[in-house]
């Protein structure tokens, strides 16, 4: 990272960024024109290299989109169902095959057959009716069951936003260390993946010393398989703005980014239209409610990179730089967005702050187990009798949330993909042993993650899913560390050789590989793939023998 490119990229302030103009230039073709690259370019006092190193990186602006017209969903949930070839065949007969591009992932797992289309998501049995869809003339009808077992504080339906921001402005009557003494004793943890202290986080960017700091809510949702954030930002949209609100309260910020993943189109309409109507209730801007407190919202849509899940290319991605991961320390707390303290949260671990403030951080903390405190959302696929969004007590057996909840499979399945393409590996044997809380899958050598779950039925061949694997690190490594760039590559061509070829994959070979990635990669991308690979290996070592040499 170069501190002088971000303190140039945040010269002109929060709402007008490089990266937005980029998106803005690229609407109508599909990728911005030699022209308005240059221009923007000396606007911004970047180097040529800066601005073509951004567009080519993502999926909607690099020159390969220009002139696409629809995008299918390549996303595992989608993959595994075997839904898109028939898909395909459908939008042949209305596109040119150069104007059909993919996007990944929709977050349509729940139904499959996920495609989009005049900026807007399609799914299920949305295909039969392409001719209106172009047209502009259907919108879509997508349904999935919402549930809770336990206690409901992310599926709770909230009042109207005067009554339900009473929990803000209360909190704000307080002092700021007194909000994150209750954040201490709820023990909540970071739903994302990684499970780390948001309290410490927040602590960390309130000590740090500067004129300005920045909350960022991670939206982009980027796992095959996860629609839980995306059904918060939809459907509780004011439990995420509240939960940046306090946590910018706490941390000193007067800026909440939130960041929203291009492919969730509907998300970003959502959350822009509830920024609104804080706007117009005048509980954002200066001094809110003669507290003292400022604070307002920038809302960003991605243009399509997975990496941009992780916290430090995210905020590269803001300023418009290519979205390389960055070297810690610092760490974003200290120097952050634009150089600037930040904190990074997802959506749900945010959206969970309006409960602790209201009922107390212990009251948070008596929910699920001690080290794992509240509750968790699980994305089920279509391959559940009763697919959709539930809401569990941290510590509730898989067995109910599987069996009870979903429903139970709708066909045989071997394995399920739990915590994205990073995830665990979890075998069906395995679903007794497990309870949805970070330890209980860490002991067993899995990783809860996301909570989203990607069934693999039994007749869908394993060495064909871990090809997946390696080809989707492959497009979506950042490219700055070489065991992730060449370590997922290196792997994607052996297991496409084993299916194809004369050849059979040397097991040290493909240990040692996965072993560098692990060991030698800068962030989750390429350390967190050797971990489902490997469960593979292990649990389903009879299937993919005869992929390896005896």
């Amino acid at each position: 990272m170069s501190n002088n490119l971000s303190y140039l990229l945040g010269r002109k302030g929060k709402n007008k960024s490089l990266f937005e103009e980029l998106g803005e230039a690229a609407v109508q073709s599909g990728t911005p024109n030699a022209e308005k690259m240059e221009a923007l370019r000396q606007e911004f006092l970047v180097g040529k290299s800066t601005v073509y190193g951004t567009v080519s990186f993502y999926d909607f602006l690099r020159p390969e989109n220009q002139g696409k017209k629809v995008y299918v969903c390549n996303g595992s949930a989608c993959m595994t169902a075997g839904t898109q070839k028939h898909l395909n065949e459908k939008l042949g007969k209305h596109f040119k095959a150069e104007e059909i591009g993919e996007m990944c992932c929709l977050g349509r797992c729940h139904e499959n057959s996920a495609f989009h289309v005049n900026g807007k998501n399609y799914s299920g049995k949305d295909i039969e009716q392409l001719e209106t869809i172009k047209n502009g003339n259907t919108a879509t009808a997508e349904r999935y069951n919402v549930g809770c077992k336990g206690t409901a504080i992310l599926t709770a339906e909230y009042p109207s936003i005067k009554e339900y921001y009473k929990i803000f402005t209360s909190a704000i009557q307080k002092p700021s260390n007194a909000l994150i003494s209750e954040l201490k004793d709820s023990g909540v943890r970071g739903r994302g993946g990684a499970g780390f202290s948001m309290a410490f986080k927040l602590e960390s960017c309130k000590n740090s010393v500067s004129d300005s700091k920045f909350i960022v809510c991670n939206a982009d949702e980027g796992d095959p398989g996860a629609y839980s954030d995306r059904y918060i930002m939809e459907n509780r949209p004011h439990a995420l703005l509240m939960g940046m609100m306090l946590a910018g309260y706490m941390a000193g910020a007067d800026c909440g980014v939130v960041y929203i993943r291009g492919e969730y189109p509907e998300s970003v309409e959502i959350i822009s239209e509830a920024v609104e109507a804080l706007r117009k209730e005048n509980l954002l801007g200066i001094n809110i409610l003669n507290s003292g407190f400022n604070f307002d919202f920038k809302v960003v849509k991605a243009q399509g990179a997975y990496i941009c899940g992780e916290e430090t290319a995210l905020l590269s991605s803001i300023e418009g730089q290519r979205p390389e991961v960055r070297v810690r320390p610092p760490y974003p707390t200290q120097q952050g967005l634009f150089n600037k303290p930040t904190v990074v949260n997802n959506v749900e671990t945010l959206a969970n702050l309006p409960f602790i403030m209201q009922h107390g951080g212990k009251a948070f903390a008596a929910i699920g187990t001690p080290k794992s405190t509240g509750t968790k959302l699980v994305s089920l696929d279509g391959y559940f009798n009763k697919p959709g969004i539930y809401e569990v007590d941290m510590g509730t057996p898989l067995s109910i949330v599987i069996n009870e909840l979903g429903g139970g499979f709708k066909k045989p399945v071997k394995a399920m993909h739990i915590g994205g393409p990073l995830g665990g590996l979890v075998p069906v044997s395995k679903i007794e042993n497990l309870s949805v809380d970070f330890d209980s899958f860490a002991k067993e050598g899995f990783l809860l993650g996301h909570a989203s779950v990607v069934c693999i039925p039994e007749e869908y061949p394993l060495i064909k899913y871990i090809e997946h694997l390696f080809k989707f690190t492959a497009h979506e490594s950042c490219g700055k560390c070489f065991p992730c760039r060449l370590g997922s590559t290196r792997g994607y061509e052996m297991v496409a050789k084993a299916q194809t070829a004369d050849y059979k994959m040397d097991m040290e070979l493909m240990k040692d590989l996965l072993d560098t990635m692990e060991a030698g990669s800068l962030c989750a991308l390429g350390g967190g793939l050797p971990l489902p690979i490997k469960n593979a290996l292990k649990y389903f070592d009879n299937e993919l023998a005869p992929y390896f040499k005896k």
